[in-house]
């Protein structure tokens, strides 16, 4: 098989990014036969992964997979109404797709109910943590406290500040009582600089962000809604307790692994945080060779 696979977003450390980088090195090694083209614009391959729907084509010229990573835009319109008209052709291309990915049963549900997409033509394939993000040593730790001027004891929050997204509640976890100090770790713009009380680290290379996951009591996660919600495995690969709100996503991608909290309670969602203790369950087994290998047999399935 020869594959075109939409590599532009594995540029972005953010989680789209992170997801497109990582197959992809995955599925160079499970490959065997196959062969991977990195394009945006297929002309002679066999099939077409566009793992963004940024990418999805609307008349492709060959069998077409699209990974849909959630559909907020749809479910939430009021609060995401330039998103919704960005990505009105791109779902109108998502629904002729010939197999859509999705990271969990609950995104499924949502591109059956959303899209009208039939569920048969949906595979769920989950995330994983990267290879690199795994537990480490005390000199580590403590060099990524001594260079983001980290506390001795803290909580950490971990994703994209860029924008402010309603549903990721980065504000309201800011504002909210608290016993230890919040890190938040990710690329920032001036907005994140306002919030009050808080460490920001900026955007941090995979071992860095290892080491400051392997430092926190906890990592908090508090939104109220996810495709997938990959730093809660990323955390408890690095053997950090994950405290989230109760989202059946959530549970369906951690199952007993994390203390879940009434999404509506923040304060409460940091008092468990402050409480937890190292070291965390063990994450999901699931790596990012097992999703490549689910991945190409979607691609054996849209072929036809």
């Amino acid at each position: 098989m020869r594959l075109a696979f939409d590599s532009r977003p594995a540029s972005d450390p953010r989680g789209i990014g992170r997801y497109a980088s990582c197959l992809l090195d995955a599925l160079r090694e499970t490959a065997g036969e196959h062969e991977i083209v990195q394009t945006h614009r297929p002309r002679r391959e066999d099939v077409f992964h566009s793992p963004w729907i940024d990418g999805a084509l609307l008349r492709p010229q060959l069998p077409q997979v699209v990974t849909l990573h959630d559909l907020v835009p749809l479910k939430r319109r009021s609060e995401y109404l330039r998103s919704g008209v960005r990505f009105r052709m791109r779902y109108l291309a998502v629904k002729r797709a010939a197999r859509v990915i999705v990271p969990t049963a609950a995104v499924a549900q949502d591109a059956v109910e959303q899209l009208g997409i039939a569920r048969e033509r949906i595979v769920v394939v989950h995330y994983a943590p990267a290879p690199a993000l795994h537990e480490r040593d005390g000199d580590e730790i403590a060099a990524a406290r001594e260079r983001h001027g980290l506390p001795g004891q803290y909580l950490v929050w971990v994703g994209g500040l860029q924008t402010p997204d309603p549903r990721k509640r980065v504000a309201a976890l800011a504002r909210a009582p608290r016993e230890l100090p919040l890190v938040l770790v990710g690329a920032t713009k001036p907005w994140a600089h306002e919030l009050p009380d808080v460490t920001l680290t900026g955007y941090v290379c995979d071992d860095e962000l290892a080491a400051i996951y392997s430092g926190a009591r906890a990592l908090v996660f508090p939104s109220d809604d996810e495709g997938f919600g990959l730093p809660t495995v990323e955390a408890l690969a690095c053997g950090t307790p994950v405290v989230a709100s109760d989202l059946p996503v959530l549970r369906e991608v951690l199952g007993d692994r994390a203390t879940f909290v009434a999404r509506d309670d923040l304060a409460g969602l940091l008092a468990a945080g402050a409480a937890a203790r190292r070291p965390a369950p063990a994450p999901p087994a699931w790596t990012w060779l097992d999703a490549a290998r689910a991945t190409w047999e979607v691609y054996a399935q849209a072929r036809g």
